[in-house]
Order: C-alpha cells, then sequence, then structure tokens
C-alpha cells in the first residue's frame, strides 16, 4: 500500500505531471517526433488524460526520449540564460520544464506497473538509466546550481511569497542531496552509479514480477484446497485454464510473505507448499533471483553515500524527512519491537493451545499462523471471515463506503463517466465534484489482479494539480483483489476493505492539492508523512454510520447487523502482536540494508537477512518478515529505500489525528473541510513538524497509537 514510484527520487516532480492544452511555452525547442505519436501533442480528452484507444506500446519509447531530449535543451537554456538569475527565468522555468516527457511517462508509469508485457518491460529496464541521467544533468548541473545558489543568497531581497519560499528552499536542498558541491571527478562517479542503479531497480522490479507469476502454485488434486470456497476454487482454475494447465488449479502469489488463502485451507501440506512458493519466489538459481541484484544495489547506494558525505544511504536519505535521522527511527522502533514481540509470543500460545487441544501433534508454523488464529478469533470473539465477506461486495464498498464517506467528510461528489479511455476493461473511472458543485478531478479505479500488473496496491498521479499550468488532478488506485468468476459477486475481506479505503486516502491527499508549483503539490511529501493521510482514511471504514451504508449483504440486502459491527471493533484488535511484529521485521530490515557503510562487503544476501533479523531481536520464527529482503518491491524498485519505516511513523501521527476527531464530534463535515484545511490540502509547503502541530495542538504523540495497538509501549 503505497504511493508509487518509478523515477529518481530527486527528479523534479514536474516530470510526475501530464499538462494539458494551454500550458505556459517554456521554449520554442522544435520537436523531433512525429505528429502520429499519440503523445506528440497534449491531449485534448478531459483534464489532459492520455487517449489509451491511440496508444500503441511502440509509442512510448520515441516519446520518452524526445521527452528527455527536449528537457535537456531547456536545462540547458536555463543554465546559460546570460541574464541574471531571478525566480522566474530560473525555477518557475524548471516548474515549466519535460511537458513531453511528462505526458508520455505519466501513461507510461501507470500501463508498466499496472497492465504490463515484455515490451514494456524491457523499456522499463532501457529508459530508467536515461531517466536517471537527465535527472544528474539537472542536479548536477554547476551552472543551474550556481543560479539557484544566487537565489538563496538574495533570497531576503526576492519578495517571494510563502510557497515561493519553499520551493526556493527545497530546490537547493536537493540539489545539495543529489551532489551539486561534488567535483566534477566525483560528479562523474556519481553519474555512473546512479545509472547503474537505476538499471537494477527496474531489473529487479521485472524480475519479481516474473518469479511471482512462476512461482504460483499449481494444484493437481481437488482434495488439497479443502476448506476454500467454491468461488475461490472456479477463480482458481480457471487461471489454470489460461495457462494451459486444464484439470488443475493455480494459486496466484501476492507481493506479501503471507498468502490470503492460508486462512482457510485445511490441508497443513497444501498451507506448507504454498507458504513456501512464496519464500522462495525469487531464489531458484534463475533468471528471475534477485539476490546478487540487491546486493549489487545496496552495495551502489551505499558508495553514493559516502561520495556525498555522509555514513550510510539511510543517513543521506532520510535528511529531509520528519525523522531526519537513522538514529531517530532506531530509538522509535526500540520503544516498539519488544512489545510487539511479546505479543506476538502471546497469541502463538493461544494458537498452540488450540493445536494441542485439536491433538495436531506440531508446533505452530509460519503457514500455520493464518489458519489457527482464524479459530481462534472465531472462538475468542465469535466471528467467522465467512460469515462477514458477504457484506462486503466490491463495488458497493466503493461507492456506498469510500466515496460516501469522503462526501460526508468533504463535502465532494462523484459521477462516473463512460467515455474516457482506460487501459484495461475493469477499470472504472469518476468524475470528482467539489461543494460548490464544480467539478475538479478525475479518478481511476483497477482493482482486480492480473498475472501482468505489479503486486500490492498503490497510487498515482496521471495529471498532476498545479495552478502555474493550469492543471487539475487525474489520480489512480490500483489494487491486487481476486476477479471473481463470470456471474459472481466480487466479495472481499475487510483487510481488503481497509486497502480500499488506504489508497483513496493517498487519492484524497492528491486530490485536494491546491499549490502553485506541482513539485510541492499534493502527494509530493516526505516519506514519512506521505502515509498519515492513508492511513488516517482507514479509520471511517469501521466508522458507524459509514460501515452500516456500504456494508450490505449482497443477497439479502439487509444492513450488516450491529451484532457482527461489534464482533469486527473486538477482533480489530487482535492479533496485532503478529501485524507489528512482521511489519517491524520488514521495516527493520530495510534500515538494516541501507544502514550499510561503502566499506561492509555483503557476499550472501541470505546470510546477511538472516544475522540482521537476530541482531534486531526478530527471532521468533512463527512470524516471518512481511517481505523478505528478495522480494522486497518497495525498497528495491519503488523508492522507500531506508523509507518502510514510515507506516510505523504515520501510524502515530494518524491515531493522534484520529484522536483529534474523536474528542471534537467524529465525522462530520466541519472537521472534515478542517483536516482537509490544515493537512489534505497543504502539500509540501510548509515545515511537517509545523503542520501537524497546527492541527493537532501538539507535537506528535506516541499514546493513541499504544492504545490502539494495545501493546505496552515504553
Amino acid at each position: 500500500m503505497s504511493i508509487l514510484s518509478k523515477i529518481p527520487f530527486v527528479l523534479s516532480m514536474a516530470l510526475l505531471f501530464g499538462f494539458t492544452s494551454g500550458d505556459p511555452k517554456p521554449s520554442q525547442i522544435k520537436s523531433l517526433l512525429p505528429a502520429s505519436n499519440p503523445f506528440s501533442k497534449a491531449s485534448n480528452l478531459p483534464y489532459g488524460v492520455p487517449d489509451f484507444t491511440k496508444i500503441k506500446d511502440a509509442d512510448y519509447q520515441p516519446a520518452l526520449e524526445e521527452g528527455i531530449r527536449q528537457q535537456l535543451e531547456e536545462i540547458k537554456s536555463i543554465a546559460e540564460n546570460p541574464a541574471p538569475a531571478t525566480f522566474s527565468n530560473t525555477l518557475v522555468a524548471l516548474e515549466k520544464s519535460g511537458q513531453l516527457l511528462a505526458r508520455a511517462n505519466n501513461a507510461f508509469n501507470l500501463v508498466s506497473g499496472a497492465n504490463t508485457n515484455p515490451i514494456l518491460q524491457d523499456l522499463q529496464e532501457y529508459i530508467a538509466p536515461k531517466l536517471t541521467a537527465l535527472n544528474d544533468a539537472i542536479y548536477l548541473n554547476g551552472k543551474l546550481f550556481k543560479r539557484v545558489e544566487q537565489l538563496v543568497k538574495n533570497k531576503a531581497k526576492l519578495g517571494l511569497d510563502k510557497e515561493s519560499s519553499r520551493l526556493l528552499e527545497y530546490y537547493y536542498q536537493q540539489f545539495i542531496k543529489a551532489g551539486a558541491k561534488l567535483s566534477d571527478a566525483d560528479k562523474s562517479t556519481l553519474k555512473k552509479l546512479n545509472e547503474e542503479e537505476s538499471s537494477l531497480g527496474a531489473k529487479f522490479g521485472n524480475q519479481l514480477l516474473a518469479a511471482a507469476k512462476e512461482g504460483a502454485l499449481v494444484i493437481n488434486d481437488s482434495s488439497e484446497l479443502a476448506g476454500l470456497t467454491q468461488a475461490q476454487k472456479d477463480s482458481y482454475a480457471q487461471g489454470a485454464k489460461a495457462k494451459k494447465l486444464d484439470g488443475k488449479w493455480l494459486i496466484p502469489l501476492k507481493n506479501t510473505t503471507q498468502q490470503p488463502p492460508l486462512s482457510s485451507l485445511t490441508v497443513r501440506a497444501t498451507r506448507q507448499k504454498l507458504f513456501e512458493a512464496s519464500w522462495s519466489r525469487a531464489e531458484k538459481g534463475d533468471s528471475n533471483d534477485t539476490r546478487s541484484t540487491i546486493v549489487r544495489i545496496a552495495t551502489i547506494r551505499a558508495q553514493k553515500a559516502k561520495l556525498l558525505g555522509y555514513q550510510s544511504y539511510a543517513a543521506w536519505n532520510l535528511q529531509d524527512q520528519m525523522a531526519e535521522k537513522p538514529e531517530a527511527v532506531e530509538q522509535f522502533f526500540a520503544k516498539l519491537v519488544p512489545s510487539a514481540i511479546g505479543k506476538a509470543k502471546e497469541e502463538a500460545a493461544d494458537i498452540q493451545a488450540l493445536i494441542n487441544k485439536q491433538g495436531g501433534g506440531f508446533n505452530v508454523q509460519p503457514w500455520d499462523w493464518d489458519f489457527y488464529s482464524e479459530q481462534v478469533r472465531k472462538e475468542k470473539y465469535n466471528l467467522d471471515e465467512s460469515e462477514i465477506t458477504p457484506y462486503f461486495q466490491l463495488d458497493k464498498v466503493l461507492e456506498k463506503g469510500v466515496l460516501y464517506a469522503a462526501s460526508q467528510l468533504y463535502g465532494i461528489t462523484f459521477k462516473e463517466r463512460h467515455d474516457i479511455p482506460v487501459y484495461q476493461s475493469d477499470v472504472r473511472v469518476f468524475e470528482v465534484y467539489d461543494k460548490d458543485g464544480k467539478s475538479f478531478a478525475l479518478f481511476y479505479f483497477d482493482y482486480y489482479k492480473r498475472d501482468n500488473k505489479n503486486g500490492g496496491a498503490w497510487m498515482n498521479n496521471l495529471v498532476g494539480q498545479s495552478t502555474l499550468l493550469g492543471t487539475k488532478p487525474v489520480i489512480y488506485n490500483v489494487c491486487n483483489f481476486t476477479k471473481p468468476s463470470a456471474g459472481q459477486p466480487a466479495l472481499i475481506s475487510f483487510d481488503d476493505v481497509t486497502t480500499m479505503f488506504h489508497e483513496f486516502g493517498h487519492g484524497l491527499h492528491g486530490l485536494f492539492a491546491s499549490q502553485k508549483y506541482p513539485t510541492l503539490s499534493g502527494t509530493n511529501v516526505a516519506r514519512d508523512f506521505v502515509e498519515f493521510p492513508s492511513q488516517f482514511n482507514e479509520h471511517w471504514a469501521l466508522d458507524t454510520k459509514v460501515l452500516k451504508h456500504y456494508a450490505v449483504h449482497y443477497k439479502t440486502g439487509a444492513s450488516i447487523p450491529q451484532t457482527l459491527v461489534d464482533k469486527i471493533k473486538k477482533a480489530n484488535s487482535f492479533n496485532k502482536g503478529y501485524s507489528q511484529t512482521e511489519i517491524l521485521a520488514a521495516a527493520s530490515l530495510d534500515l538494516k540494508w541501507h544502514n550499510l557503510s561503502a566499506s561492509e562487503e555483503i557476499k550472501d544476501a541470505d546470510a546477511f537477512e538472516n544475522k540482521a533479523l537476530k541482531e534486531l531481536g526478530f527471532t521468533f520464527a512463527a512470524v516471518p518478515t512481511r517481505y523478505r529482503s528478495t522480494y522486497f518491491l518497495h525498497i528495491w524498485g519503488n523508492g522507500y529505500a531506508a523509507g518502510y519505516y514510515a507506516y510505523e511513523w504515520t501510524k502515530m501521527l494518524e491515531e493522534d489525528a484520529y484522536s483529534w476527531f474523536e474528542e471534537h464530534g467524529g465525522l462530520t463535515r466541519e472537521n472534515g473541510q478542517r483536516f482537509r484545511d490544515m493537512i489534505l490540502s497543504r502539500g509540501n509547503t510548509e515545515d511537517y513538524n509545523t503542520m501537524f502541530k497546527a492541527f493537532r495542538g501538539h507535537q506528535p504523540d506516541i499514546k493513541p497509537m499504544e492504545k490502539d495497538l494495545g501493546l505496552p509501549i515504553k
């Protein structure tokens, strides 16, 4: 669950956004792209969205390459401008640059993540180093940096408004962070490292997608699927048939260690096979084995950090985050890890007692946890997942839950459009109307799993908001829910419901952006702040008013009874030790990889992982890390490097913010408007700690998080 990051971190955010007709023209550079290419000019469709009915796979590469060439020319023009540096002819010009590249890159990022194929995968690996080189051409350009430095020196005389001042501060920091003050020789070395890292990041993403696809578990006998619903079996049979495995069943892998069917499969041997297929998916010694790839990426990052004057990549990367230093994250985790593991061991004791009671004759293993914890939950809370899923039909959760909660809080409304071209037939598009009735955004929803879609769930922009550029937000959510067989309803788990609210929370952060400059707009904030709005939005999934509005039985139409609502709320506190331990293990492992110094040599990825987890105290084998190093897409391919801790950090923020809502009447329009005005619409226009304190009235407090988790945090 994340913001998708496909391009180098410090690359100008102007490159993320699709700019439409009427944009300011930064230059009159002649285009070498044929007029027949659909990216050759701005789209005339609503909101400037790409026309996917006209875009062919072969259109992306020439558009991306020409876009890079044009922006290089624009950067050269800005850097070599003989006129003295002004805010307008330097930073505003930078914000306006790269419009062709933006159009192509935004569409390419979407399809290459959500609906890819071998052509697009090859292009990912080919274009990644070229985008990195462009990034270096901006931030390692000595002449351009001198102009920015001059603006910083003269800042007091520039008469900048608050947002413009923030933009200048941001650019200066990013230039320094990227290595603008390095010698020419060191810049050359850094460029080579950046290029290699970029190529390897794209390679890792493609290896992982292929590894998950090839690692899907083939079942030969239906008896091995005991415990699953007929709808699940039909879906797996359909998947096998598509692979020409008639008479078999194919269980696809999600991009996490634990897999959804493990909670239902009654045959222990099948559970073990599925878990091991997940655990070892990227370690088979074939072309999809990621171990050498990640070791090299980690090594490159450590070398880059040393070159830039930092002890580790984590120290370099966290300098512009809320946490600021790895030590702050380690101290934060030190409060959480012992309590989480202790709680997980208590939960394991309950599971083991049940296994013994049933005469199991074995000790609980990772592949047993979900199956037996579900039984413990039924016993403790009298809640059966199969009892509640009939109330969670995907389309109703979206329209009557996710969108309804947003309308109640923020006064916005949604209307589905069927005239907007989409890249895959399952995608739905809604136009968004503000409280004054004026339309201001489009939102794409792509919910069903495909074997050519990256695992997980994410949000990003197809078009970004900017008053400078006259653009309005076009946002998408991508998830990986199992598509039902023909004629069957799409019933999802409550965890999936939470995922929908989470990703839509990211969407709200983008929808309500109200910035002048694209670089500071919407979700372009620190990694340990960006998950705050998304995790906060999860709370409304269980709000009584919202839950009863969308949780309707798909057969009878009856609203979910209060007895089930109470059970869900009570059960929501269940298994918190497990869930916290697995995510803390993953986040700690991420930090460990990125705390490496350039002098440390890693020869064996598995040995490093095992040693790191042991040193960090994660020695409880029954609770595996949420992601192993070899399939940790977030940190190697999606930009979270040393930043996966953000989910825990922002949980502290969102629980504290939600406690404010509880103190002031909960879900009301007044409260929602305040949150929109003070958090969701601010983008990166001010210091995050200042922003949070203004809303909450004090600095982040860990106590509401402690209360929610039920953990004795010290």
